[in-house]
């Protein structure tokens, strides 16, 4: 016999194969039982969902019903839109899915910055908006012999109207006022008596309303259509698992038992149109504005106005604080100051950031204001200012507010360094969207004024301007674009 024939059978050599042979045999064995606790599968996909509090608990029920084979796993937890849209407005991660009670919520939470998201997703169930009453209020109006009217509500009784802003049932309800009073004057006076104190009825979703045994009343509005949105952050794995548990939403048995929980089927989205255009009716009718303004800080404005003893700064300042009492509270406001090279090689520098008006005064605004000097030697770097200020306020424009531009000046452009007039109004026209407007407010003073030029930059945006050669007359001319701006239309006409 050969001497490796030998070794290969020697005992040690067999001993150590019987080792080895029982160990890969421990480790298949583990590997199957691993495998068979999960289901069969090598690993499971975590599915992470953020759905609307009133769809998050049928959603929950359907993942717990998933066959373990699926191989992944869904987690539902219920999240209020409202700060699930800011969560992703400012780039929070961790999520796979959401399902918000309206694609409203797409929307709005993209013009706060999550620019990536869609503006729709897959409807996965749906609610009418209706008008929810008690049942003593309902048998006021014939119910249950005929069902109540909308109009009839509506004028009889105090409605409490969800903030439009917040709530996409108040879009809804507001679209479906626009339905029933088709001229503006009627659609103003009917908003204006929807945020009563005390009110007795309240739009909400049908789904709302029947699970608290409350009378629904119906009329021509969009249904909350629950979006079901895959973010552009998921994870592959979290991605193909979401796309799977959104074709077992969309299967019969799952969609017996969303119905059973008081939801319709899928529905539309709702249109972005009409959702800007209503916003901006509320805003202007609340005047709840959103108002960046740029102040000149030239060397010009230090001039003395004669029979005043004021420089054009002092007089400025002064209509500018009183205005700034005008607006409600919650009127959000921002402040640049321009000259040229303010600011290194730029002429703009910020002196207030956005805030509304209640935290400017709380937080030393007006006096922060007061302390503003020109800027000795400068001269007006207007047109790229305007352009800056303008292309912030486009990236930060917020649905529900009047969004303004406003800018307070005493000359014309003396910055030959930068942008030419044409070139303002070209790249002002390039940044113009009809769903959202915003116009500039040109408020000009003193006998160097261009007011030819400063109209012709607030037409390109849909603006006005509003010009006097005495400063003295600042504050008429100030009041004058105020009142301007505190009535937009629909609310006012152009």
């Amino acid at each position: 016999m050969r001497a490796d024939a030998r070794r290969f059978g020697s005992p040690v050599v067999i001993l150590s194969a019987l080792l080895v042979i029982a160990l890969l045999g421990w480790v298949g064995v583990e590997y199957l039982r691993a495998r068979l606790a999960n289901g069969g599968c090598e690993s499971s996909a975590q599915v992470r969902i953020a759905a609307a509090p009133d769809i998050a608990p049928v959603l929950t029920d359907l993942a717990r019903g998933l066959p373990e084979q699926d191989c992944f796993q869904v987690d539902v937890s219920s999240a209020g839109s409202a700060e699930t849209a800011e969560a992703l407005a400012a780039g929070s991660g961790g999520l796979d899915v959401w399902v918000p009670e309206s694609s409203a919520w797409l929307l709005q939470a993209r013009d706060a910055g999550a620019w990536n998201l869609p503006e729709s997703g897959q409807s996965v169930a749906s609610s009418p908006v209706v008008l929810s009453l008690d049942d003593e209020t309902a048998r006021k109006y014939g119910w249950p012999e005929k069902a109540p009217g909308w109009q009839e509500i509506l004028d009889g009784e105090a409605v409490g109207l969800p903030d439009p802003n917040r709530d996409p049932v108040g879009i809804s309800a507001l679209l479906g006022v626009k339905d029933l009073y088709k001229d503006d004057a009627s659609f103003i006076a009917a908003m204006r008596k929807l945020a009563a104190p005390d009110p007795k009825v309240l739009p909400a979703s049908e789904q709302f309303t029947v699970a608290r045994k409350r009378v629904p009343v119906y009329a021509n509005t969009p249904s909350l259509d629950y979006p079901y949105v895959v973010l552009p952050k998921a994870s592959e794995a979290g991605r193909s698992g979401a796309e799977r548990f959104l074709r077992t939403l969309l299967a019969p048995d799952a969609l017996k038992a969303i119905a059973a929980a008081g939801f319709k089927g899928a529905a539309p989205a709702l249109p972005a149109d009409a959702m800007y255009s209503v916003l901006q009716a509320w805003a202007g009718v609340n005047l709840s504005a959103r108002i960046q303004v740029l102040l000149d800080v030239s060397g010009s404005m230090a001039a003395v106005v004669p029979g005043t003893g004021r420089s054009r700064m002092d007089l400025t300042l002064e209509a500018a604080t009183q205005g700034l009492r005008l607006f409600k509270l919650t009127t959000e406001l921002g402040l640049w100051l321009f000259s040229t090279k303010l600011d290194g090689d730029k002429d703009y520098q910020e002196l207030l950031p956005m805030r509304t008006i209640a935290e400017q005064l709380a937080n030393g605004g007006v006096d922060k204001l007061k302390a503003v000097r020109p800027k000795a030697g400068g001269a007006t770097g207007l047109y790229d200012s305007i352009l800056a200020a303008y292309q912030s306020a486009r990236q930060n424009w917020r649905p529900g507010r009047i969004n303004l531009v406003v800018v307070l000046t005493d000359g014309q452009n003396e910055d030959r360094d930068g942008i030419n007039l044409d070139q303002l109004k070209s790249e002002l026209g390039r940044l113009q969207d009809p769903r959202k407007p915003l116009p500039v407010i040109g408020i000009g003073i003193g006998p160097d004024i261009d007011a030819t030029e400063l109209q012709a930059v607030s037409a390109a945006t849909g603006g006005e301007s509003f010009t006097t050669a005495d400063p003295r007359k600042i504050s008429d001319v100030f009041y004058q674009a105020l009142s301007k701006i505190m009535c937009q239309p629909p609310a006012c006409k152009k």
